[in-house]
């Protein structure tokens, strides 16, 4: 702290404006060597990060010039490390600092480690008090990083991302970072009107900032230990106008298979998005997703796919062809984490292994060639544990 306001009194212009934090910080695109750690502040206001390995957070320091959003990218990481990180805000006397908002993160891990720990959910829109008991249950677990699998605000408003979002899920995200899968509830209440074409911009992708792709942050992966993660944006298929494109000619596609294809033998080949190609909830399956997708998925030998339309959980048998097949793909709808409704299975099929209704969330752990997860309910009580090898 002696060298932070030493570093204060020689860098202070005469014109100093103090703020408050409003939002995180919290850290989003991790890679093995680098992370990107965001916050912001009421009024324009400088502020500083102190970082290191933990617990020596205070190894680096870094300014942030006067301004309402902050974002600081730390380069120069080392894989598979714990880093911890304090942001300094500037006092209301301009002579000081306020008392450090303090996190930390993991660096994304190198294949040769073969474990990794996430905790998914999804559908937290509207759930008030609900999305603070999941953000709590779920940093309990420590995960290296948590999944959403879609609809995070209600009417997908920048008016709510603060309380619906940060606020509740702060003590989350000062843990570990969030992957996102965008759902058409981010594109907005008119997401299929013509004159909604810069909703997403201004509502979502000014606070969410994935792992660099030609479609970020719609569509983008990651790779961590012995794992690549696909996030998928299917928006379009449940009617959003300016969604990306999902049919054989479109840059999500073309993408996906060049993700796909290029994946490593013996690594994990995991797929998140919103839209469902197989449900037996409310919504029911969406055939769309399912044209579009659902035949690269079995040719490249996906291991999982995590969906969150509709507002229940779900496990399929493996799929292939559309009927139950050894040879086939998983699909686990994890759409209930705060959600402040739940559905009723409405669309039986034969292919389901297994279907709950009501708010659930899941604690995934990769191990080798094998997956664990765990799926608990908001009263803790133990729904089901799914293994998948692969």
């Amino acid at each position: 702290m002696k060298k932070l306001y030493t570093f204060l009194f020689l860098v202070l212009p005469l014109t100093v404006f103090a703020g408050e934090l409003i939002r995180g910080p919290y850290v989003e695109d991790p890679t093995l060597t680098t992370a990107v750690v965001r916050w912001s502040t009421n009024v324009p206001a400088q502020s500083w990060l102190e970082y290191g390995p933990k617990p020596k957070c205070n190894q680096i320091m870094s300014n942030s010039p006067a301004g309402i959003e902050h974002r600081v990218t730390l380069n120069g990481l080392a894989s598979n490390k714990e880093y911890c990180y304090k942001v300094y805000v500037l006092n209301n006397r301009g002579d000081g600092v306020q008392s450090p908002a303090e996190g930390s993160f993991k660096t994304l891990y190198s294949p040769e480690r073969k474990m990794v720990k996430f905790v998914i959910f999804g559908n937290t829109a509207g759930g008030g008090a609900l999305t603070r008991e999941l953000a709590d249950k779920a940093a309990g677990y420590n995960p290296d990083f948590f999944i959403h699998t879609g609809n995070l605000v209600t009417g997908g408003l920048a008016a709510n991302v603060n309380a619906e979002f940060f606020t509740p899920f702060a003590p989350a995200l000062r843990k570990a970072p969030m992957f996102i899968a965008v759902s058409d509830k981010e594109y907005g209440e008119a997401a299929d009107k013509q004159d909604n074409k810069n909703f997403f911009r201004q509502n979502y992708s000014r606070y969410h900032a994935m792992s660099w792709s030609r479609g970020s942050p719609n569509f983008f992966s990651f790779d961590t230990a012995n794992a690549r993660f696909i996030f998928l944006d299917a928006s379009a298929t449940e009617g959003a106008a300016f969604a990306p494109a999902v049919d054989k000619d479109s840059p999500q596609y073309a993408w996906l298979k060049n993700a796909l294809s290029t994946t490593e033998s013996g690594k994990w080949k995991i797929v998140v998005m919103h839209a469902a190609p197989y449900s037996t909830g409310a919504k029911g399956s969406n055939l769309e997703a399912r044209e579009a997708f659902s035949n690269l998925f079995e040719y490249y030998g996906v291991n999982v796919v995590f969906q969150g339309a509709d507002f229940d959980y779900e496990r399929t048998f493996p799929i292939k062809d559309g009927v139950e097949n050894l040879r086939g793909v998983p699909y686990m709808t994890f759409g209930t984490g705060a959600a402040p409704e739940v559905t009723k299975r409405e669309h039986p099929q034969d292919w389901t292994a297994r279907f709950y209704s009501g708010q659930v969330y899941g604690v995934g752990e990769i191990v080798d060639r094998k997956l664990t997860l765990k799926v608990y309910s908001m009263d803790d009580k133990l729904i089901e544990t799914a293994e998948i090898y692969m």
